[in-house]
């Protein structure tokens, strides 16, 4: 396994197209999105300055941090076209959360792009890396990056 992305603000290099223009939601800030039980809405995103939207990508996943980004953008959404983000519940025992089951969809997935995915390797991928493989397959999704997370998470 190549490396694993521990930092609550790592973007992958397949979202390099938008990194640094912050044109969509990256996949660490979803992921605290997530955790935090908040539905921020592309437009809510594209209102943010790039120091705002920057500084989402940069906030930390620990607990307080993440209840005071929840506060923070209530805050900050309210006077927006969109209105307030909405509340949702928390991300808790999400396949991405468990390093113990390697989702059936994941290993589908993976067996269909010729990539062999061990329960193993799923147990030793960070979490913010099983969060994007499964976002990636969800039904309903392009997948056009699948193929490169695939790659970049298991090397």
């Amino acid at each position: 396994m190549a490396r694993s992305s521990m930092s609550a603000s790592h973007c992958f290099a397949f979202e390099q197209d938008f990194i640094g223009t912050w044109r969509c939601i990256p996949l660490c800030v979803r992921r605290k999105l997530d955790l935090v039980g908040v539905k921020l809405k592309l437009s809510h995103w594209l209102a943010l300055s790039q120091r705002q939207r920057q500084a989402l990508v940069d906030w930390s996943d620990a607990a307080d941090a993440l209840d005071q980004m929840r506060q923070h953008l209530r805050t900050i959404s309210r006077e927006m076209a969109d209105g307030i983000v909405r509340d949702l519940p928390p991300a808790v025992d999400e396949p991405w959360q468990q390093g113990t089951a390697l989702p059936d969809e994941i290993h589908s997935a993976a067996e269909a792009r010729g990539v062999d995915l061990t329960p193993q390797q799923w147990a030793a991928i960070s979490e913010l890396d099983r969060f994007a493989l499964c976002k990636l397959v969800r039904p309903g999704h392009d997948h056009h990056n699948l193929e490169a997370a695939l790659s970049e998470v298991l090397g």
